[in-house]
């Protein structure tokens, strides 16, 4: 267990990863329980190869409407370069006309270690704030967070009906045929 201090997920995260020895830190958020490994791997390689990046996670295109405007489902923005401009809880971008695409957040975080032991010490800014979104942190402060597009459905436990949908899910994978 780790101190109960800590402002957000990353930070608890920092304070386990400061007994181990690594050069990659993966963390996958509890709301997440059925993070295809692919994916994983997919957020990983841009750390591992290019030492630039801190900092890596992943976005899939919304294809459901209902979730643009989802406050549960966190929104990015990214430049052509795949890094993100901004996470956000709102629609974003706003469309002035149809046809825009959107993408959401899948709660998954890479970092290299020496950043990640370092990101307690960074100030929390108002967007963070204001979104209580961790990721936005590294954005404030300076550092660049790389966004790797996947075609993996995550299928996040935001509301209790997510956590029922998803405990449906594991039933019928552990026990097919039982009802």
């Amino acid at each position: 267990m780790t101190r109960a201090d800590h402002a957000s997920g990353t930070d608890r995260v920092a304070e386990v990863a400061s007994a181990y020895e690594a050069t990659v830190v993966v963390t996958i958020q509890g709301d997440e329980p059925l993070l295809d490994p692919a994916a994983i791997d997919a957020a990983i390689l841009p750390v591992v190869h290019d030492p630039d990046v801190v900092m890596a996670t992943l976005k899939k295109k919304i294809e459901d409407p209902r979730e643009i405007t989802d406050p549960n489902v966190v929104k990015v923005v990214t430049n052509l370069e795949g890094d993100a401009i901004y996470f956000s809880r709102c629609p974003i971008p706003y469309a002035r006309q149809q046809g825009g695409a959107w993408f959401k957040h899948t709660g998954l975080y890479v970092y290299r270690r020496d950043f990640l032991l370092g990101y307690s010490r960074l100030p929390v800014g108002p967007l963070e704030e204001a979104e209580r979104l961790e990721q936005l942190r590294a954005l404030e402060n300076g550092y660049r967070i790389r966004v790797v597009e996947t075609d993996y459905e995550s299928l996040g436990v935001d509301t209790p009906e997510d956590l029922e949908r998803v405990a449906r899910l594991l039933e019928a994978s552990i026990m097919p045929g039982v009802n």
